[in-house]
């Protein structure tokens, strides 16, 4: 249970800055401190706009597999473009979830 106080002085850049990453996060002032101060791992929530663009890259990728399955009996070389193209994409997607 937390029960003690740790005060430290900022200017008020800092404190508005503090406020807006800690708001940004979905945390509040005090344990977005404290993650950061003990090299904790602090994660940016997605925006609506960076949500809704994973949802389309998700699908893009679920097509372009379709695709490259599609085409992996009849032209070998085409389904190996659309296999690097959908790598491509899987690793952007991975990227938003760091």
């Amino acid at each position: 249970m937390k029960s003690k106080t740790v005060r430290f002085r900022c200017t008020a850049y800092e404190q508005k800055l503090l406020k807006v990453k800690a708001r940004k996060t979905g945390l509040s002032v005090s344990e977005y401190c404290r993650r950061a101060a003990f090299d904790d791992r602090i994660i940016e929530r997605l925006t609506e706009e960076q949500i809704t663009m994973y949802k389309m890259l998700v699908a893009y990728q679920n097509n372009f597999i379709r695709i490259s399955n599609m085409f992996k009996k009849r032209n070998p070389k085409l389904a190996e473009e659309v296999t690097l193209l959908a790598q491509e994409i899987r690793e952007h997607l991975y990227n938003f979830k760091k």
